[in-house]
């Protein structure tokens, strides 16, 4: 049985995936801090009294103070946390986007490639013979 784990673990499309999965967390932080850092900024100076999707969110149990940030709304009640949704959903659409252009890409560059060509193994000698055989004897009819 250890020796099956192994040969699993080992055969390349495990570690094909996991390379995959490892490079698709830094991608995603590479995103958040997008979205976070450069996004989100631009939306808030754009909005008229620079709205910081951040701190947007209403109280559904107890009462924040006026002004107050979602992390001192959570300490003294429940509140429903819109603009962090709301970044989280930017942050998926532009993921989704680079993966959907990079599939669009892989499979154009699948399409322009042409086609390998099988070759057709050789006829055995016998068969070749019969070939030849068949043929003549068409001819003469």
């Amino acid at each position: 049985m250890l020796q099956e784990f192994k040969e699993f673990a080992l055969k390349g499309n495990v570690v094909d995936l996991a390379i995959g999965v490892i490079i698709g967390a830094a991608f995603g932080k590479i995103v958040t801090s997008l979205v976070e850092d450069v996004i989100m900024p631009i939306v808030s100076a754009l909005t008229p009294g620079g709205l910081d999707f951040s701190n947007v969110y209403f109280m559904l149990r107890g009462t924040a103070p006026a002004g107050a940030s979602l992390a001192d709304a959570r300490k003294v009640g429940v509140p429903f946390a819109i603009g962090s949704f709301i970044t989280v959903v930017i942050g998926f659409l532009i993921i989704a986007f680079v993966l959907f252009l990079a599939v669009k890409l892989i499979n154009t560059l699948r399409r322009q490639q042409p086609p390998k060509e099988s070759a057709k193994p050789e006829a055995p000698a016998d068969v070749k013979l019969l070939t030849e055989i068949r043929d003549l004897l068409a001819a003469r009819q």
